[in-house]
């Protein structure tokens, strides 16, 4: 019988696509399933490597699928040793590493739930999620213990080279034994320390849902060279930029420290990295680095999520790499629901469209009664679940050859003088510009106007009324002449999220605070 992952048309994934044939890729079955397993235990022989850490500071760190398989199963040794049971939450605040690894999966072959968390985050931040979930033991290192030791009483295990030398006595195997509908994951969406959202509860089952956005959203497929520089604190540098590709047997990169695109740009070179999925503030800092130029790639498939790309940056991605950049959308909370089928050559990339709906998915625009919209028109991006429309919050329309368009968030939504307009449409124009490096825009009150768009500009030379000119004229010959941002202030950075997609929240508020 032949495996989704020999098929790469959009063709071949509406005719053969199935939820049974997605189990044909695992081992274990709808009782009885181990995440740990399916990414790293069946996958041990010889010494493939299984992640290639890319730090920071320019030291390359291979691990293979046996050293991480060993690794984790003395982690699980120990994590027994400590009291620790299934069920259990264990917390895990540590950069792609050896110690992550280890802990990760480790934490997951017993049975117990991992709780990744950004290692940004600040005491107040680390201290909310800890609340949340309860877990038994942080695992972090030695300067994130000292920063968030004073203001929690969970246990502190600092992952240092001494602790996971005591780790050796422990053996090297561990034979996980989970049901598949048993909690595996604990994954806090970005959000402020002041609003702590709501963790999403992952089951060991829930790799097997993955397999749909690795297929068809990250276009992976045995044999890749896959890197994925965010964060494995957050869902796509953890789901998709980890779990989903080790469970294909595929080696993959992770990023460890400060984001250096000019880094990542020669990390690509090195490895040869055949398929990137990234952020697109990631394809945007490589385009604002000017370092392009200087390697050399082997890409055969790109994609990137998290929120809109610009067209600029769109163009230099493809012109850089040699392949349409490719959407992947979706949400935490409901997975990746609009792919655009990277590899898949009878598939046209619209350049600032979403794609179209996964296999067996269904994706509609609904306007504010819950009628279907027809193409052209804006209204909130609903997905079938469970015999009921789940509303994304996101707005978005569809074309006549059924591409979705991304609209922004719904209270992303400017309306001035009666018109709507689209903070990302703005932005995109406002990019434009050679000058402009970042922008946020969002709407502000108005006395006669109702709102009026703000552009918040980060850009490489000195802002002033000439140069706020120039960005006006601009977005108003791109877009019409109403829409177009009526004040300009130039900052020297943009707030972000700590997954770093712009804060137009935080923008809101501030400029609240300013017109009180």
């Amino acid at each position: 019988m032949t495996s989704l992952t020999a098929y790469t048309s959009y063709a071949d994934a509406q005719a053969h696509f199935s939820g049974a044939k997605l189990w044909e890729l695992f081992d274990g079955d709808r009782d009885s399933l181990n995440i740990a397993h399916e990414c790293i235990d069946r996958h041990v022989d010889g010494d493939r490597p299984a992640v290639i850490v890319v730090h920071a500071g320019g030291r390359d760190e291979a691990l293979s699928f046996r050293q991480i398989s060993e690794d984790s199963s003395r982690f699980a040794h120990w994590l027994a040793a400590q009291g620790i049971e299934a069920g259990d939450r264990v917390a895990i605040m540590l950069e792609p590493s050896r110690a992550f690894y280890a802990t990760v999966f480790g934490t997951m072959k017993l049975g117990a739930i991992a709780v990744p968390l950004f290692t940004l985050f600040g005491p107040d931040g680390v201290k909310l999620r800890l609340d949340d979930c309860t877990p038994k033991l942080l695992v972090t290192n030695t300067e994130k213990a000292v920063l968030v030791a004073p203001t929690i009483s969970t246990r502190i295990v600092v992952a240092d080279e001494a602790f996971t030398a005591g780790l050796a006595s422990f053996p090297p195997s561990f034979t996980p034994a989970t049901r598949s509908d048993a909690l595996a994951i604990f994954q806090y969406t970005s959000g402020t320390t002041r609003e702590l959202p709501e963790a999403v509860k992952h089951t060991h089952r829930a790799i097997v849902t993955l397999m749909v956005a690795a297929l068809y959203g990250t276009g992976l497929r045995p044999g890749d060279r896959f890197i994925c520089p965010s964060s494995p604190a957050w869902g796509h540098g953890l789901w998709h930029g980890t779990l989903a590709p080790l469970a294909l047997g595929i080696t993959i990169g992770a990023y460890a420290g400060r984001f250096d695109a000019e880094r990542l740009l020669k990390a690509l070179q090195d490895h040869r990295f055949t398929n990137i999925s990234a952020a697109a503030t990631h394809y945007r800092m490589m385009r604002n680095s000017g370092a392009a130029g200087r390697y050399r790639y082997f890409l055969e498939k790109t994609s990137f999520t998290g929120e809109p790309i610009d067209s600029e940056t769109a163009s230099f991605a493809e012109a850089t790499f040699g392949r349409p950049v490719c959407s992947m959308y979706g949400t935490t909370e409901i997975g990746v629901i609009l792919v655009s089928y990277p590899g898949a050559r009878d598939f046209t990339v619209k350049p600032g469209s979403l794609g179209k709906p996964i296999p067996g998915g269904k994706v509609e625009v609904h306007d504010a009664d819950g009628k279907p919209c027809p193409p052209g028109v804006m209204g909130e991006m609903k997905v079938w679940r469970h015999d009921r429309w789940i509303a994304t919050k996101d707005l978005g329309r569809t074309d006549e050859d059924g591409y979705f368009f991304h609209g922004g968030r719904a209270d992303d939504v400017i309306i001035s003088a009666g018109w709507t307009m689209s903070a990302i449409e703005i932005e995109d124009a406002v990019l434009k510009h050679p000058d402009v490096r970042e922008v946020g825009a969002i709407g502000v009150p108005d006395s006669l106007r109702g709102q009026v768009v703000k552009a918040f500009v980060v850009a490489a030379r000195a802002g002033d009324e000439s140069f706020a000119r120039e960005i006006q004229d601009l977005v108003r010959e791109r877009l019409s002449q109403h829409e177009y941002p009526r004040l300009v202030e130039f900052i020297a950075e943009l707030p972000k999220t700590p997954a770093g997609k712009v804060n137009r929240k935080l923008l809101r508020k501030r400029e609240k605070i300013n017109v009180d």
